[in-house]
């Protein structure tokens, strides 16, 4: 248990830096830009290749790629296991280029011969600009990859403080140069997001050195090993990734469908990803490399034990963080956002959305641990049947819904659809996982006795949250006051995370007290 915390607390304090950092791009944007349609045609043009960032970097690629690695490792030694790496990287290389290359030529296709609204005009074009950082963010992902495999967690989760530290740049510096419009300084954004790529691939390359890896050409077409990784690669994109995909469809639906639905909804889903990133990815991201160890050296039993000790403190983590999401949404947003560009009408609109998204937290979570543990095994088509059921079922939910709303609401059809799709999906996960024979018996005792406990505790936090923000309100705060919008949110967060802390320590919830272990250990050192 405590190398499991402190390995993945690692990892969450370069999480933790980055996504904050990651709030501030968020902060700049919602100024820069609100939520209006040069901001959708932003969000969607920068969700393609993004994806890809979130498929591979924490994702499909790492968790079909870092068994194999770690396997020829143990078996065959280092050399195979770097013969390995550059095999991939060569492949990736050549695919890459053809796939930016031919996704230029169709975009560039779609703008000179289709007729398309001003705002998908835009889109198009900002995605043509964007498009390459998929090739660069690719090859990063393989390297982040090969340092978590070699027991390097920290140093390749500051990467993705360059990223957000250059598209701040590209807001502050850069935007105002490329002219007076909206609809033209955008494009900045877009300059960004390439430099962003380069930077976040070259920053891994000297530790890669330094663990002993050297490019290389080698021929990928016929290396079984990369053969492997291809195999679970394809599936693993939809298995790993429920999560990125449903977001990347239902910001599609919600383009279309137009007004401010996208934009807003993509504030929400940045809030959300934050405790997510901090937690979830964080742990999913140490579990891995551990878990894929322990499936190859066939320990079943420590293998159960670390599913549930990763389940229960993800969930001592996400569940109050998802209740306080909901019940404070309003005072989140408008600290964070309404400033510049970003009105009240905006606050209310991505306030609405996160408190239909924010019950989605725990299930999303659960899904990156679960999904995990099927690909350490070997398993690779039951987390995808699976996800593609949920997917489907996100589309049709969040199709209907959508138009129930009236003008103004309609992101919360996404928010619904999302939570749906996400818990049902972590328990179809979870019931099939219990099925495997290597596994059984999988009760995750610890789980099972807790959980109801968590939950109560995490309502009870949100009570304690809504109780002093409604004291805060009627002693007459000033919500135009930054120092009074910071008081009516740190005021309940604080207050509420001290009794959820506090009560669980005294009920005898283990996480509490294992976390609170680490932070005493620590000060120690």
């Amino acid at each position: 248990m405590a190398d499991l915390l402190k390995s993945s607390g690692a990892m969450a304090g370069a999480t933790l830096a980055s996504r904050l950092l990651g709030m501030v791009r968020e902060i700049c944007y919602a100024r820069f830009m609100g939520d209006g349609l040069v901001a959708g045609a932003f969000v969607v043009a920068f969700m393609i290749p993004n994806l890809f960032r979130r498929l591979l970097g924490e994702g499909a690629l790492m968790a079909a790629f870092i068994p194999v690695f770690k396997e020829q490792e143990k078996t065959e030694g280092e050399a195979a296991m770097w013969r390995t790496a550059n095999a991939l990287m060569s492949g990736l290389v050549v695919v890459l280029a053809a796939v930016v290359g031919v996704g230029l030529l169709g975009i560039t296709a779609a703008l000179e011969w289709g007729e398309w609204s001003k705002q998908t005009t835009l889109m198009l074009e900002l995605l043509r600009w964007v498009f390459p950082y998929l090739f660069l963010i690719c090859l990063a992902a393989v390297a982040m990859g090969i340092l978590n495999s070699r027991g390097h967690f920290f140093l390749p989760a500051l990467g993705a403080l360059i990223l957000n530290v250059v598209m701040i740049g590209a807001v502050l510096w850069l935007a105002p140069r490329y002219g007076s419009e909206l609809k033209d300084q955008v494009f900045a954004l877009a300059v960004g997001v390439l430099v962003a790529g380069v930077a976040q691939l070259l920053y891994q390359l000297p530790a890669l050195w330094r663990e002993g890896f050297r490019p290389e050409w080698i021929s990928p077409w016929a290396d079984d090993s990369v053969r492997k990784i291809m195999s679970r690669l394809g599936p693993g994109v939809i298995g790993v990734a429920a999560f990125q995909i449903n977001v990347l469809a239902t910001y599609c639906i919600g383009f279309f469908v137009g007004g401010h639905v996208v934009a807003s909804y993509g504030y929400a889903v940045r809030l959300l990803e934050l405790p997510q990133g901090l937690f979830a990815v964080s742990m999913a991201t140490f579990m891995l490399p551990t878990l894929a160890g322990l499936a190859a050296e066939k320990k079943y039993g420590e293998f159960r034990t670390r599913i549930d000790e990763a389940a229960r403190h993800l969930l001592f983590l996400n569940l109050p963080a998802a209740v306080l999401l909901f019940v404070m949404a309003e005072p989140i947003v408008q600290l964070l956002f309404q400033y510049g560009a970003f009105d009240e009408a905006a606050t209310q609109r991505a306030a609405w959305a996160l408190k239909c998204l924010a019950p989605a937290l725990p299930g999303y979570s659960l899904v990156l641990i679960l999904v995990r543990a099927f690909y350490a095994l070997g398993e690779v088509r039951t987390p995808v049947k699976i996800s593609i059921a949920c997917l489907v079922l996100n589309l049709v939910l969040a199709l209907v819904l959508v138009f129930q709303f009236e003008e103004g609401l309609r992101q919360g059809a996404f928010g619904i659809a999302n939570t749906v799709s996400s818990t049902l999906n972590a328990v179809l996960l979870w019931r099939a996982l219990r099925r495997r024979e290597e596994l059984a018996p999988m009760a995750l005792p610890g789980l099972r006795r807790q959980l109801p406990m968590m939950m109560g505790l995490a309502w009870m936090a949100g009570l304690v949250a809504w109780g002093v923000g409604r004291g805060y309100l009627d002693l007459g705060g000033d919500s135009a006051a930054v120092s009074a919008r910071l008081l009516a949110v740190f005021g309940p967060l604080f207050s509420a995370g001290i009794f959820y802390w506090a009560v669980s320590g005294l009920a005898g919830v283990d996480s509490a007290k294992a976390i609170l272990g680490i932070f005493r250990r620590k000060r120690r050192e």
